[in-house]
């Protein structure tokens, strides 16, 4: 069973900063990708940041240049470093593992349960 543990949530200022954390239970390079996905409340969950095992990333158009996804092997954690918040920004912040059978045929995600991210004006 894979278990994910977010820490690094909070209430900022407009402008602040925060850098979220995702300890896995096992090695992150069994993961086929890490990421952080949002949900605003009463909106849906979106995509915020994503790192393929072999290291490639992508980031909503809405925080590329602010946010940065990271990693540490070793720590088997993922980062979100967050930059020049934005009240838009406040929402429960989840992190994510993508992980395939062996043959890449099938594939399960698992989820946090997620940290609060709140920005005030």
């Amino acid at each position: 069973q894979v278990q994910l543990v977010e820490s690094g949530g909070g209430l900022v200022q407009a402008g602040g900063s925060l850098r979220l954390s995702c300890a896995a239970s096992r090695d992150i390079f069994s993961f086929n990708a890490m990421g952080w996905y949002r949900q605003p409340r009463g909106r849906e969950r979106e995509l915020v940041a994503r790192i393929t095992r072999d290291g490639s990333i992508n980031y909503a158009s809405s925080v590329k240049g602010r946010f940065t996804i990271s990693r540490d092997n070793a720590k088997n954690t993922v980062y979100l470093q967050m930059n020049s918040l934005k009240p838009e920004d406040t929402a429960v912040y989840h992190c994510n593992a993508l992980l395939s059978n062996y043959l890449g045929t099938y594939f399960t995600d698992y989820w946090g349960e997620g940290t609060l991210v709140t920005v005030s004006s």
